[in-house]
C-alpha cells in the first residue's frame, strides 16, 4: 500500500522560506517521478514541480526561481525547498506519483 505523508507547512512571513517533506512507504521515490501539487481555498489544485525518475526537474512558471524540488533516496523522501515565499503562496500543498492516492497535504501560509 502506498502512502505519501506531507510535512513542514505552517505560517511565514513574506519572503521567509519553508522546506517541505513527503516521506513515501510502499513506493521508492528513487524510480518514480514525484510531484508537488497545491490547492488555495476556492481554488482547483495545481502542479508545482515535477522531479522524473532520471532526476529531471521542472517548475510551474509562478514558483520557478524560488522553489526546488528533491529528492533523498535513502530516506526515501522528497523534499520541496520554499524561498521568497509570497501571500499567493498560501495553499495545502500535496506530493504525488502517478497513479497513487492523494495524502492531508501540508497547510502553508505566507502573511505577516
Amino acid at each position: 500500500q502506498v502512502q505519501l505523508s506531507e510535512s513542514g507547512g505552517g505560517l511565514v512571513q513574506p519572503g521567509g522560506s519553508l522546506r517541505l517533506s513527503c516521506a513515501a512507504s510502499g513506493i521508492a521515490v528513487s524510480i518514480h517521478s514525484m510531484t508537488w501539487y497545491r490547492q488555495a481555498p476556492g481554488k482547483q489544485r495545481e502542479l508545482v514541480a515535477i522531479l522524473t525518475s532520471g532526476g529531471s526537474t521542472s517548475y510551474a512558471d509562478f514558483v520557478k526561481g524560488r522553489f526546488t524540488i528533491s529528492r533523498d533516496n535513502a530516506r526515501n523522501t522528497v523534499y520541496l525547498q520554499m524561498t521568497s515565499l509570497k501571500p499567493e503562496d498560501t495553499a495545502v500543498y500535496y506530493c504525488n506519483s502517478p497513479g497513487t492516492a492523494w495524502g492531508q497535504g501540508t497547510q502553508v501560509t505566507v502573511s505577516s
